[in-house]
């Protein structure tokens, strides 16, 4: 006997990364939401990498955290080591990775939920989802049944997940957990297009029994860089990482065995990430490298499990004893959980409008793996961006859409509603073409205005913001009329850095673009300097130097964001528009693009095409004119 339960704005299915940040978001712009896990002590579990960041995830929290989420302020409070990654390179592509405690950071992520307001947390397995009048009806396995106007599917790589170890292979969902079984089989009926994916993870090792001797030193930086803009004195390193590699032995014993992994024998299905490849993968795929390198983190301070990264596998246990066996500082390694590949359920993407709301099912939205992502920064982006939308519906407000040239969650959204995803997707910095605007120092300049505007920014966030947009200014100001004599202390620092001497005064803004030269250096002669934030001196220094570049990348967007103001009526029919070609109808007519911009971007849908489209929505703009005189 079904019995009612309760009544929400937004209900969202799963408590991850995507599940944390959509129920925030919902429950902070004030609707009234429920959070639903299979296991309350699963909440914000990290089970994969204990880490939150790296090259262009970084990226993603620093966006994140300048938009109102929480995952930099979680990641910054519970982190035991932080390191700036690419420092060698230029900075579009420096990311921020934080090692951190995985269980201080799941309970901190759940006792966040537990204290919000307006949302409860309920542990419970969604089991059937059906349409009504005026939103959903949820039903949990223990025949509860709950009404809300919005629904976030988060469910990560529980829905339908099946773990898999050699030939052995049962249903269940990451670290041991029940899985969602009955679920998909409530989507299907829908009518929604679900696939399987798959990922894994390697194995947890036991650290008394690693030789620590012979392996490289990993360090975190000092100074610590936080991820949130809100964190004003971030902690300290407290741990080392170390770096080992594998050998031909390893390799030797993985091929020869490679017919006994369940990927190669045709057991999994799903397809794997492809930038993020299991090891017999990468032994396979990569033949003529003659080692792999794998790096090993500790997963908290009060546990002595290790997490060895870059060693994924889903061999049977005696095989991954021994090719673990093989690596140097891993001889004699206890192997505390065995790797495992993980095989779950996912929906095609392109189903989504770039609210990430369900063209098909008003109301229904989803995020992170469930939209056939990987990883737990795009996991959180997009169940941000969902908890936001999904609450503005309710409240009848106009939806948050980001575009992809102004952050890098515009870029992720934007390539899996317009383009899909064949294998689970991972946000790099090469997907983006404007990636040297997108940085991770000026996030909040890029972000912060839009959060304040949605109402995710408080007033005392918003006031240090507009503190350090007037202190940035006044800065750029005074290096523009500041004049520097040609003195010998000058002329010291240019030779020391192999610089052009001066025989006459120079603006300092001058002197600063050039590539030899910096803030730091400068220092000596500098004397006028006021005392500013480290990242404020970054930020301007960057846009100083690059600036040539960075103008012509604005022009650019300013053409592109042209086409994004041409709006596609949503129940076009492409197949009847004359000058099409037959490819660029069906894609099109699967996508339903929004815009001309998005539609530009279709695999498929040539420069040709798209002026057929703009010829088209200026004939469709005649005949509307023509009708209303």
């Amino acid at each position: 006997m079904k019995f009612e339960a309760g009544t929400f704005e937004v209900v969202v299915i799963g408590a991850g990364h995507a599940g944390i940040e959509a129920g925030l978001a919902a429950a902070r712009l004030g609707c009234k939401t429920a959070v639903f896990t299979i296991n309350m002590d699963a909440v914000g579990n990290c089970p994969c990498n204990p880490s939150i960041g790296g090259t262009a995830k970084g990226h993603l929290v620093r966006e994140i955290d300048a938009l109102g989420g929480e995952m930099g302020k979680a990641a910054d409070e519970c982190f035991l080591q932080m390191r700036m990654l690419n420092r060698g390179k230029g900075p579009a592509v420096h990311s921020l990775r934080a090692q951190i405690d995985r269980r201080a950071y799941s309970t901190r992520m759940k006792h966040t939920l537990e204290l919000q307001e307006r949302l409860e947390l309920h542990q419970a397995e969604i089991t059937a989802l059906e349409p009504t009048e005026d939103g959903w009806l949820l039903t949990t396995r223990l025949e509860a049944q709950y009404r809300a106007k919005a629904v976030i599917l988060a469910t990560g790589t529980y829905l339908g997940g099946r773990i898999y170890v050699g030939d052995v292979s049962y249903e269940s969902g990451p670290d041991g957990m029940f899985p969602s079984k009955y679920l998909p089989d409530s989507l299907e009926k829908l009518g929604m297009v679900i696939r399987r994916f798959k990922t894994g993870t390697p194995a947890r090792v036991l650290k008394s029994s690693i030789d620590f001797t012979d392996l490289e030193e990993q360090c975190g930086d000092e100074p610590v860089i936080p991820f949130s803009y809100d964190t004003e004195v971030p902690g300290s390193n407290k741990v080392k990482c170390h770096i080992s590699w594998t050998n031909e032995r390893t390799k030797q014993i993985i091929l020869d065995n490679i017919h006994r992994s369940p990927m190669y024998s045709g057991k999994i299905e799903g397809i794997g990430p492809r930038y993020c490849p299991s090891l017999e993968d990468k032994i396979v795929r990569f033949s003529d490298k003659e080692r792999h390198q794998l790096f090993i983190e500790p997963c908290g301070l009060d546990t002595e499990e290790m997490y060895l990264q870059g060693m994924s596998s889903s061999l049977p246990e005696d095989v991954q004893l021994a090719f673990y066996h093989s690596i140097k500082g891993l001889e004699h390694c206890v192997v505390m959980r065995p790797a495992y590949a993980i095989e779950y359920y996912c929906a095609d993407p392109i189903q989504m409008y770039s609210t990430l709301e369900f063209k098909d099912f008003p109301g229904l939205y989803g995020a992170g793996q469930f939209n056939g992502s990987s990883g737990y920064e795009e996991a959180a982006a997009q169940g941000l961006v969902a908890g936001i939308n999904a609450a503005l519906k309710i409240q009848h407000k106009p939806p948050l859409i980001l575009d992809r040239a102004g952050s890098y969650i515009g870029t992720l959204i934007d390539d899996l509603v317009t383009k899909g995803c064949n294998d689970p997707y991972r946000m790099m910095t090469s997907r983006s073409e404007y990636r040297l605007i997108l940085r991770q120092d000026n996030a909040d300049t890029r972000l912060t205005p839009i959060g304040r505007e949605i109402g995710l920014i408080s007033d005392i966030r918003w006031a240090k913001f507009t503190a350090k947009q007037t202190q940035m200014q006044a800065e750029r100001e005074r290096i523009t009329h500041t004049v520097l004599s040609p003195t010998e202390t000058l002329n010291h620092i240019l030779r020391e850095h192999h610089t052009t001497e001066v025989t006459n005064g120079i603006r300092l803004i001058d002197l600063l673009k050039r590539p030899e030269l910096s803030y730091e250096a400068l220092t000596p002669v500098d004397t006028d300097r006021p005392a500013l934030h480290p990242n404020i001196l970054e930020q301007i220094e960057i846009e100083i130097k690059y600036e040539g570049y960075i103008t012509r990348q604005l022009t650019i967007i300013e053409r592109v964001r042209k086409l994004e103001k041409k709006l596609l009526p949503k129940d076009t029919d492409y197949s009847t528009i004359d000058g099409l070609r037959l490819e660029a109808r069906e894609k099109l007519n699967k996508v339903r693009p929004e815009n001309i911009g998005q539609a530009s971007r279709i695999s498929g849908v040539s420069p040709a095409d798209i002026s057929v489209l703009i010829i088209y929505l200026s004939t469709l703009h005649k005949r509307s004119e023509g009708s209303n005189t």
